[in-house]
């Protein structure tokens, strides 16, 4: 081997090698920056939401990680599901019955366990599912979180449900985590919305991207949007993002509602 081609190999090696251990030392900061000051367990929000409307609740049923389950919101009003029942109540003049079974720190591959979780006579009328963050951080390959995803789309719309999926956050508003690991993420978490996507759309679901609804609000207004660990969503970040998925919701459901008994 020419000693300018061993030459150059070993300098791409070490660069490699540097490069690897500069992001491990800073995936460390970020996560003691982050730590878990919320714990691990959101809220318990489950319940009919605006009950004193008339007709059978509407049942929504919300899918994924931390977000999906409202980490980081103080009150159960606030957390996502509970905002998407209060918005579609409101809209349809009926109440909603919120079933959670998104887990803090799930990622796309567990989302047909949290399906297997529900009784088998449960139909949902509408499903939310916000997934991604977590396939982004264990570095999940991006085919095969899409995929994981495309199924659990596929099997709630043939169960008849309304589906509609908001994509993965830009992980690039994260400000705890420090460069050039967020820019990393930022790009990571794109294309995996951007698959995402293209899997919820062959599936049958509506889809929502949070980067382009949401995103730019938790990177101009942090101190607001973000709880207290800046990772999770306050609850305005979770007013925004339940905005952001609400009109979705509502057009999927006008595609056809079943009427309960």
């Amino acid at each position: 081997m020419p000693a300018t081609v061993a030459a150059v190999l070993l300098s791409a090696t070490a660069a490699t090698l540097l490069t690897r251990s500069v992001l491990a030392r800073q995936a460390a900061l970020a996560r003691l920056r982050i730590g878990k000051p919320l714990g691990e367990i959101a809220l318990d929000a489950d319940r009919v939401w605006r009950p004193k409307l008339s007709g059978a609740p509407l049942e929504l049923l919300v899918l994924g990680d931390s977000i999906a389950a409202g980490l980081g919101a103080q009150r159960p009003k606030d957390v996502l599901g509970a905002r998407l029942c209060k918005g579609l109540a409101d809209f349809l003049h009926r109440p909603v019955r919120l079933r959670t079974v998104a887990v803090v720190g799930a990622e796309s591959k567990d989302l047909v366990t949290q399906l297997d979780r529900l009784a088998p006579d449960y139909r949902a009328d509408a499903a939310v599912i916000v997934v991604g963050g977590n396939d982004v951080t264990h570095r999940t390959p991006v085919s095969s979180a899409a995929s994981d995803l495309e199924a659990a789309v596929r099997r709630l719309r043939e169960s008849g449900a309304a589906v509609v999926v908001g994509t993965c956050p830009d992980l690039g508003a994260l400000r705890p985590v420090p460069q050039p690991l967020r820019a990393l993420g930022a790009q990571a978490s794109r294309q995996l919305a951007h698959a995402q996507a293209a899997a919820a759309r062959r599936a049958g679901a509506r889809v929502v991207s949070l980067r382009r609804a949401v995103g730019a609000m938790f990177i101009e207004n942090p101190d607001d949007m973000f709880s207290v660990d800046r990772f999770h969503p306050s609850a305005l970040g979770y007013r925004r993002t339940a905005d952001a998925l609400l009109p979705e919701i509502v057009a999927a459901l006008a595609q056809g509602v079943r009427t309960r008994a």
